[in-house]
């Protein structure tokens, strides 16, 4: 906003000469209070939109900080949230995890019948 000559207020207080065969005063007026309003939602856009811009900034810097100082060790689980490999696992991240690696071994399964083909009755996975 630094490179803006004209503030409302400017147009506002800015009066003509007038000359005998000039404009009429009235319609340039009008014509310059419509300014005025567009001059007024442009500022009002413009501080909205760098609020905006510096809270997104603000958000961005705080995820990578917090991406920074995640661990490698740290892991998310089936449930999405974050275990620490120090803390026991709850019963239904176990349970999760234990579904979704049947689930995986049955897929792994399917596929090596697909490409291989298979002689043998179903695998012992499809019990799970």
């Amino acid at each position: 906003m630094n490179n803006i000559q004209l503030t409302p207020k400017d147009i506002l207080e800015k009066t003509f000469s007038q000359k005998m065969r000039g404009y009429d005063p009235n319609e340039v007026d009008t014509f310059l209070d419509g300014i005025i309003k567009d001059y007024q939602a442009f500022e009002n856009r413009i501080n909205s939109v760098e609020n905006e811009n510096n809270q997104l900034r603000m958000e961005l810097q705080r995820l990578r900080q917090t991406a920074g100082t995640v661990a490698p060790e740290q892991n998310v689980s089936p449930s999405g949230y974050f275990n620490d490999s120090n803390s026991a696992p709850s019963n239904q991240d176990t349970l999760g995890r234990t579904r979704i690696e049947n689930e995986l071994l049955k897929r792994v399964s399917n596929l090596e019948q697909r490409v291989f083909g298979s002689t043998e009755g179903p695998s012992s996975i499809d019990r799970y």
